[in-house]
């Protein structure tokens, strides 16, 4: 265990964590929402630093992200625990602890244990992912320290809830983000996440004060979150709000954890999202989900040369040099280095 960050004080042994944008308020022997903080004699502990649930060698554009170091391999790793409670959630067994009593699982794996097997592997990033990265905050900014220190750059794959003092933070380490807009209607947040809309929108606005570089993700699920309205208000509020540089990812849904009784999303759904994002003047929107189908190569926004082409998470060519359009010299979005 470790003595969590971000959490004060209260009367009668409580104390409220800081940590992410629910900011519970925790008793004595009880856990917040995500499962993995524990009030233990009025100090608030960490139950998985150190647990790694989870450890593996990634293309970086499996995150998604395809303008942040691309081809490039990231050290992926998570620990047990979320704050959400997304009903289609891929990785329910690691992210849904016992929010009361349990024992939280993982290897024990030292952040130092990361940084050099991210080095042995040949990785540019460490990647937080698989589960919510804010929850195991004091694990994930130990690891960012130290990578930071071997020139290794630092990458959240996030549902965007953390609080604005954890967020500054960790802003000295932290590179990119791949964060999920996962609907723009607060009732599908909070009947099918758990969450506030406005919560997670006030957060990417905070990712992009801090100059992290952005992507965000979207999965369409049939009948919940693709009406041309909705896909319209989130590639508004990309473009006005975060930048029409921004990549924005539109991903095929597949029947998962509680949420089987919707139908794998159709591709001319996506092909649909994506001209809705086109239309709003956004430079680089991708389909997810749907290799060999096209929508994920990248193409210049100035002369529109096909710069990129992907298959799934694999590279298959790329023109791009220096981070330059070799045809009209246009410097693309992203970090290309």
């Amino acid at each position: 265990m470790r003595e969590a960050l971000f959490y004060t004080k209260g009367d009668g042994g409580r104390v409220t964590c800081g940590l992410c944008r629910f900011r519970c308020t925790i008793h004595e022997g009880k856990r917040g929402i995500c499962g993995v903080r524990e009030n233990r004699g009025g100090v608030l502990y960490s139950l998985v630093y150190g647990k790694a649930v989870a450890e593996q060698v990634d293309p970086i554009e499996k995150k998604p992200l395809f303008h942040f170091l691309p081809g490039s391999r990231s050290y992926s790793v998570a620990a047990v625990g979320c704050n959400f409670r997304c009903f289609h959630c891929q990785n329910f067994s690691i992210s849904q602890p016992p929010t009361e009593g349990g024992a939280i699982f993982g290897n024990l794996v030292t952040p130092e244990e990361i940084v050099a097997r991210a080095l042995a592997s040949g990785c540019r990033s460490v990647s937080y992912t698989y589960t919510e990265p804010t929850v195991f905050f004091e694990y994930a900014y130990d690891t960012a320290v130290l990578a930071h220190r071997a020139g290794i750059r630092n990458v959240f794959v996030t549902n965007g809830y953390i609080t604005r003092e954890a967020l500054s933070f960790i802003r000295p380490f932290l590179d990119a983000a791949n964060i999920d807009l996962k609907s723009f209607s607060d009732k599908f947040y909070r009947e099918i996440v758990g969450a506030e809309l406005l919560g997670v929108l006030d957060c990417i606005r905070d990712y992009k004060r801090h100059g992290i570089w952005i992507e965000v993700t979207t999965l369409i699920i049939p009948g919940l979150n693709d009406s041309d309205d909705e896909l319209s208000a989130i590639a508004r509020f990309i473009a006005d709000e975060i930048g029409i540089e921004t990549p924005w990812h539109v991903s095929r849904f597949h029947p998962a954890y509680r949420l089987t009784d919707r139908p794998v999303t159709p591709l001319s759904t996506l092909r649909r999202a994506r001209q809705i994002g086109v239309s709003a003047g956004l430079r680089y929107v991708y389909e997810g989900n749907v290799p060999g189908e096209g929508g994920e190569n990248t193409y210049c926004p100035g002369c529109r040369e096909p710069l990129i082409t992907r298959y799934g998470f694999s590279i298959e060519e790329s023109a791009v040099i220096n981070g330059k359009c070799p045809e009209c010299g246009l410097v693309l979005d992203g970090v290309w280095e």
